[in-house]
């Protein structure tokens, strides 16, 4: 369990795929330039390659984890996080049903 305080901790934002491409030498990691709103898009590295095409992503609308210590991963850095629902068919990422500006808080 975790208290109230140690949740609202978490900056979670909406951001706004803009580009997507594998990383070649990975098996796993797909690179993202997400919109959240800030002077320049972030780059986060998700782990779907064997799920997703990297155009699954562009233009999608998805819950990113934006206060996330970045992390490095095949010598490239993450900036955030996606939220996915883990299923047996693989991850689904969770998305906002009508658009919102990039950026926009979660609460």
């Amino acid at each position: 369990m975790v208290t109230f305080d140690e949740f609202s901790k978490l900056e979670l934002r909406v951001g706004t795929v803009m580009e997507a491409e594998e990383v070649v030498e990975s098996e796993k990691l797909i690179k993202l330039k997400v919109d959240l709103g800030e002077d320049e898009p972030r780059q986060i590295l998700v782990g779907v390659k064997q799920w997703y095409a990297p155009k699954d992503f562009v233009g999608k609308q998805v819950v990113v984890v934006a206060n996330l210590e970045p992390r490095i991963m095949m010598g490239l850095e993450s900036q955030g996080m996606m939220l996915a629902a883990d299923t047996e068919d693989g991850p689904v990422f969770l998305t906002v049903p009508k658009k919102v500006p990039p950026g926009t808080k979660i609460r």
